[in-house]
Parts: structure tokens; sequence; C-alpha cells
């Protein structure tokens, strides 16, 4: 057993603790990680962000040539296995943990991979991969150990048919039916995915309306999307009992229907990977998901104790927590360029996807904010008909009297990046934030960022 002393230690690195440790010892402090894993990058690398949507982008090219008359030419439609689709995505792992790895090194930050639990709250032990126990001393401690999928105690996750969000990349063969039970963002996602690999995908919806908190005509067309695409789904709906069988699994819900699928997908809530942290011994107390709350500085009740990421709830989202790391490592290095992460865009890697920062309608008219809407269909747009990715629409929320831009909301094809000239517009201070940006810009043509343009163009076109 050897002790070793720190300014600062961050426990996981995912996108949370890699920001934070890298801030850190770009501030001139000495700075170790501790990971679980044998590798750096954390869940966001290894099974949720990187492996989704490298999967996501494999099954729109298989979409893409099923579906193009063009490639009739070359041959007929393919099928591909999910198996085999799946084990492409190592090289996108591989190469995003290569990347990461030399980034610790460059920036000389040492990295301890075993398993962390608190002695004090200056203390941490932690026993290594090969056994051994190191003992941390520390001045500050970032904690940024995720989340992973909540799993009630009633559905029985060793059963080979009976997956999580984490294992599903496990599954080794390609099911003629998926469950999936609980659509939120993963659960819809999932669903785009398996239908485009002509799958048949019943969705179970624990609401009555699809990602409630998106704007209802953004909802409604991803809902319209999907059962276009085959997806059956179901609202309102709840499990009574799952039950599995030796060639597939029946899932028992609360109305009394019974639904039979090849692969039951567990897509219902998550909790925090605070069980094994020995936080009692530091009386810091987790909610019933494992979740620790922070203050606007990421403090938890100890003051030099610091959580960030998925550990901490909303949102969830591997963008929010590399910047929660970053801006927890500002305050307790006094760097003052620091905020608490509030404006956060979504982003929905369904097929097609969704993006949206800023107010809903239904939120403005609750708000009785007067307000007028400026929207582009993409199958108006050069560039979405040349991409032959006509499916979508941006719509601009704005005050009908100021031309404020109040919120900005997206469905189609490249959403996620055409999302972020519109927050970058609304970050702007006054009369600066205001739909006359869009009207007095020359945006490049053909694009898909002309969309701001022909929205904000219509829009006006409403109010004069």
């Amino acid at each position: 057993m050897s002790t070793h002393k720190y300014d600062v230690v961050v426990i996981g690195a995912g996108p949370a603790g890699e920001a934070a440790a890298m801030k850190a010892a770009k501030m001139g402090k000495k700075v170790v990680v501790v990971e679980q894993r044998s590798v750096v990058g954390g869940n966001c690398t290894h099974l949720g962000t990187i492996p989704s949507k490298a999967l996501r982008n494999s099954v729109r090219h298989i979409i893409r040539y099923n579906t193009d008359p063009m490639f009739r030419d070359i041959g007929e439609p393919r099928w591909f296995s999910f198996p085999k689709i799946v084990s492409r995505i190592d090289r996108v792992i591989n190469s995003q943990v290569e990347m990461r790895t030399k980034l610790y090194a460059r920036n000389q930050i040492e990295i301890i991979f075993g398993h962390a639990k608190f002695i004090d709250e200056h203390t941490l032990e932690v026993e290594t991969e090969n056994g051994l126990v190191e003992i941390v001393e520390f001045k500050n401690a970032v904690i940024a150990v995720g989340s992973s999928p909540y799993q009630p105690d009633d559905v029985d996750f060793s059963h080979p048919l009976v997956f999580d969000v984490d294992s599903i990349l496990q599954l080794d063969h390609t099911p003629r039916k998926i469950i999936i039970y609980g659509a939120a963002v993963i659960g819809c996602e999932y669903a785009s995915i398996f239908c485009g690999l002509g799958i048949k995908v019943d969705l179970i919806d624990t609401q009555s309306q699809l990602l409630p908190f998106l704007d209802d005509e953004i909802s409604d067309a991803l809902s319209y999307h999907l059962r276009d695409q085959g997806v059956l789904i179901h609202h309102s709906e709840e499990y009574d009992r799952v039950e599995p069988l030796d060639d597939g699994v029946v899932i028992h819900l609360k109305s009394g229907k019974k639904l039979r699928g090849n692969v039951l997908l567990w897509c219902h809530g998550r909790k925090g990977n605070t069980a094994s942290l020995n936080l009692e011994k530091i009386a810091l107390v987790p909610t019933d998901r494992g979740q620790l709350q922070v203050n606007n500085s990421y403090q938890t009740s100890i003051e030099h104790i610091y959580a960030v990421g998925d550990v901490i709830g909303w949102p969830g989202l591997a963008s929010a927590a590399y910047d929660q790391g970053r801006f927890a490592a500002a305050v307790f290095t006094d760097d003052k360029r620091q905020h608490y992460v509030d404006a956060v865009p979504t982003g929905i890697y369904t097929i097609p996807e969704i993006s949206s920062i800023g107010k809903t309608g239904k939120e403005l008219t609750a708000a009785k904010v007067p307000y007028e809407v400026g929207q582009a269909f993409f199958k108006t747009l050069a560039r979405a008909q040349i991409a032959n990715e006509t499916v979508g629409m941006l719509k601009i929320y704005f005050h009908r009297e100021t031309l404020e831009i109040l919120g900005v909301h997206c469905f189609g094809y490249q959403a996620a990046e055409i999302v972020h000239i519109g927050q970058a517009i609304m970050e702007q201070e006054g009369s600066a934030n205001s739909l006359e940006y869009f009207i007095q810009t020359t945006f490049n043509y053909p694009t898909m960022a002309e969309a701001y343009r022909v929205a904000a163009l219509n829009g006006l076109n409403r109010i004069f």
C-alpha cells in the first residue's frame, strides 16, 4: 500500500471527468484521475453516445442505399445483421480512446485504473486492477462517475433476451421483433435504429406524447415518421410484469395487453453510479436514484468535493457534462471564466434527428408572450433536395414586437448541427439577438443553414 498526494482527484474518465482534469491541469494543479475501466472514455465512449451514434450512422447509410433509386443500378437492396453493424463501431471507439489517452499524457495527468471509495473527506482508497491498494490524499475532489440504466428488481436482466441500453450492444443476433420499454430520448433513438434494419419495433411510452418537452409540432413529426418507418407506438402504458421465455419475451401491461417479442430492450430510467463510493464515510447522501445534489458552482454539501455529469441528473448529455466538468474546475482553481450550465441544446439522434434550444410554443403561450413563428420546410431547400433529405423543418419563435429570438426547433437532416447557429444568436445581448440577423446575413448557397434566412423571411411576412 502506498500513499500519494494531489491537488485534485477526479473519479471517472468520461466527458465530465476528463474536462475537469484537463482544466485543473492547465491551471497548474497536480491531478490524478481514477477510472474503474482499463481504458479512458467512460460510458460515453464505450456504451452510450459514441457507440449508439456510430450505430445510427451505419443504419442511415443502409437506409439510403436501400431506398435511393440511384443505387438500384448497382444491385438489389441489402440486408445487414445487427452484430455485423455493431462490429464496425469498434474502430470509432478505439480512435476515441487513443486520442483521449494522448490528451492525458500531454497534460501530465496521472491515471489510476481501479475502484475508488472514500475513507474520509480528503482521502480515497483505490483498489487497482492488479489487486494493489493505493491511498490518494487530495485537496479537491470531482465525482464524475456517470450513470447506468435503472433496473427494477422484478425484471430479470440476467435472461439472454432481456437487455438494457448498456448491454444491447452485446446482442448476438438480429431479432425479427423487439419490444422497447421506455420512449424517452434513448428509447426513440433505438426505435429508429432497429426499424431502420427492418426489425419490427413495439415502442411502449409511459406518457401520452413522445418527448413532451419538445415543441408539439416536432413531437408530432417524430411520431409520424417513426410510425411511417414501421414502429408501433403504445402511449400511456406501464408494465405489470415481464415474462422471459426460451424463445422470446412477453411483457404484460397494466392495461391488460400482452406484447410478445424476440427481445426486450429496457430504456426506462437511469441511476447515478455512487453505490460503491462509500459516501456514508463522508456523510454525503445521494438520492434514491444515486444522484448527487450540487449548487451553482457544482459543489456538493462538502465544499471541496464537486460533482458533475450524469451523476447530478439533468440534462444527462455528454455536451453538458464536458462543460460542467470544466466550469467546476474553474471554481476551485479561481478562474473567473465560469458559469452554471443552464442553456443546453437538445440533440436527439433519431432518424431524422431533432435539436432545439429555448422556449416552445406551449411555454410561450402559457407565459402570455406575444410571439410569432417563422418556418422553413426542408423540401424547399436546394441543399436538402441535392442530399435527398427533404424530410424536416426549422422553426424560429420570436417576439412579435422586439423580434428577439425565443426558441429554435429543428427536425430533419443535420438538425443537431443547424441548431447552433440559432443558439449563437440567442446568446447575444440586447438588439443583437434579433430575427433581423438572419435577414441581413448572406448564407452560402446551397446550404442547410440557409433555412434560417427562409424561416426569418417567413416569420417577418406574418407581421408586416
